[in-house]
């Protein structure tokens, strides 16, 4: 445990000297800074009868809900970058540049490099999601009054998302260089990404041949349906029924599919020990 400790503490400096944590940070505050700004002067149209009626509390839930979720969906994706490209060079390039050497030379376990730089990167990550998530939700509520439903469930099923990616970006750099790594696990998000459309669309028309298929993607990479469910337990029951706004889930994942993304992270990580472990340095 002291040697994972001790490579977290490291790769904490790792982000910090590469200026990570610094250029996300600025751009994070920019973002909340843009979103409470549209979102002020769009509330501030809803209830000063700028939008030519002035519409109920139910329906300036609704509006809301569907701006709150657009800018989780933007952290949701912001997040995404962070998570494959933040630790994408970290085993890579260290066996490249010839860094690990420096580490595996020293009474360190192989496994205690990998689940140190993992820690170290899921530590920046959960930060980076409840500054950006918290933020957008802590903006609507002081602004309009708007509160998330469910919001640490829906923040857990994001952050599981990011600990999934991650994991895959730290697998590939086991045995992949950097390029190819990125190219994966982009390619990856990619399919589960265009999965969980396809199966939101074949519920929304009835089709069980594309609904199906939409669900096989997500079996092959589930972080696409971890934001779909994030997506459906932060709504209102009212928008969750009648399915109003582009981010509404017909098809809700289920308690099985969550099962899966966890053991599917896991699996990666144990694969990642594995092959780093058998890898000739």
């Amino acid at each position: 445990m002291r040697g994972i400790l001790t490579v977290a503490h490291l790769t904490l400096h790792e982000v910090k000297g590469r200026k990570v944590a610094l250029a996300a940070l600025i751009l994070g505050v920019a973002f909340l800074v843009v979103f409470g700004v549209g979102l002020y002067f769009v509330y501030r149209d809803m209830i000063g009868g700028g939008l030519g009626f002035t519409p109920s509390r139910a329906q300036q839930n609704v509006g809301l809900s569907f701006l709150v979720m657009a800018g989780l969906y933007a952290v949701n994706f912001l997040m995404v970058m962070m998570a494959v490209l933040m630790p994408v060079d970290t085993l890579a390039g260290d066996i490249r540049s010839g860094v690990i050497q420096t580490l595996v030379t020293k009474p360190v376990r192989r496994a205690s490099i990998v689940l140190g730089k993992w820690l170290g990167f899921w530590v920046v990550l959960a930060l980076y999601l409840v500054m950006m998530a918290g933020g957008v939700m802590l903006i609507a509520w002081a602004i309009a009054g708007f509160e998330v439903q469910n919001a640490p469930a829906g923040l857990a099923l994001m952050l599981l998302e990011g600990t999934l990616l991650m994991t895959l970006s730290i697998l590939g750099g086991t045995r992949l260089s950097t390029l190819a790594t990125g190219v994966m696990v982009f390619g990856l998000y990619g399919l589960a990404f265009i999965g969980g459309w396809l199966e939101q669309l074949g519920a929304v028309l009835g089709n069980v041949t594309t609904q199906n298929f939409g669900i096989i993607a997500s079996l092959i990479v589930p972080s696409e349906a971890l934001w779909q469910l994030a997506s459906y337990v932060m709504q209102p029951p009212l928008i969750r029924e009648v399915s109003i706004t582009p981010f509404s889930v017909v098809s809700v994942p289920s308690t099985g599919m969550l099962v899966w993304a966890l053991v599917y992270t896991l699996g990666a990580l144990l694969l990642a020990l594995r092959q780093f472990g058998k890898r000739d340095l």
